[in-house]
């Protein structure tokens, strides 16, 4: 019989999200996915110079968010501190020229 990997060792798909966040309202997930759809998120994102924070139990918890929707008043906190980062990373980047 060959040997057949637990489910507990399965190696996890990544996971990707994007959030959009205009300012105005509550920020909301814009595109989701996993495995290779997750990589083309991400080097889609890098390409168009949007920067990729890595947070694996946010991006679990939004995952749940179905797509166009605004996030959850729950995760408001730690989607503002990821927004306020890359606010903060932009601001520098533009100083540095």
């Amino acid at each position: 019989m060959p040997d057949t990997p637990s489910p507990d060792q399965t190696p996890k798909q990544r996971l990707a999200l994007a959030v959009r966040y205009d300012g105005t309202s509550a920020p909301k997930v814009v595109a989701k996915g996993k495995g290779a759809l997750a990589e083309k998120i991400i080097s889609t994102a890098k390409e168009n110079g949007v920067l990729v924070e890595e947070n694996p139990y946010l991006a679990e918890a939004l995952s749940h968010v179905e797509l166009d929707a605004e996030i959850p008043i729950e995760l408001y906190r730690a989607v503002a501190e990821i927004i306020s980062y890359v606010l903060k990373t932009r601001s520098r980047m533009e100083k540095a020229g």
